[in-house]
């Protein structure tokens, strides 16, 4: 399912996917650690200068400053690559709530209803005797009422 993209969203991608491997890398570590030891190195030929100063918080502010942006888009891609499986999977799964597909699109305020939602299911799982059969809250929630109906009449009396 690869396929090769052209134009500037595509060539950001393929830099910043390379730079985020690179910079995560042992020789990209080493790199910077031995950068700090030439700095530091040079301290005393330099007297330990404000000039001598300057030039790595600038450098060591740059590099940040592209980084935060390099991470963050690798970050993004990664996210939504996940969220696209957690979705095939939502999807795929008998029982599963439809709901969870593209719950990131939801506002908070919907996040902590859903919260709440399944929290119910939480508490009424915590009551049952096998805990993988609850799949869904209303399915749950049939399956408690039902057990709550039942406990007057036989023990044995309960939905697969």
């Amino acid at each position: 399912m690869t396929r090769k993209q052209h134009g500037f969203g595509a060539a950001c991608e393929r830099i910043s996917g390379r730079a985020t491997s690179w910079t995560g890398s042992t020789p990209a570590l080493l790199g910077a650690v031995g950068m700090l030891l030439v700095w530091l190195a040079s301290g005393p030929a330099f007297h330990f200068s404000d000039t001598w100063q300057l030039v790595m918080n600038t450098i060591t502010s740059i590099v940040t400053f592209i980084m935060v942006f390099l991470i963050q888009r690798t970050q993004n891609k990664d996210s939504l690559a996940v969220q696209l499986k957690l979705n095939e999977l939502v999807a795929a799964v008998q029982g599963a709530s439809n709901r969870l597909i593209d719950v990131e699109e939801l506002s908070e305020d919907e996040l902590k209803v859903l919260h709440r939602y399944y929290q119910r299911l939480t508490d009424m799982s915590k009551k049952d005797e096998d805990l993988g059969k609850s799949h869904s809250v209303e399915e749950a929630q049939e399956r408690h009422n039902f057990k709550r109906s039942a406990a007057g009449k036989s023990p044995r009396a309960r939905p697969s």
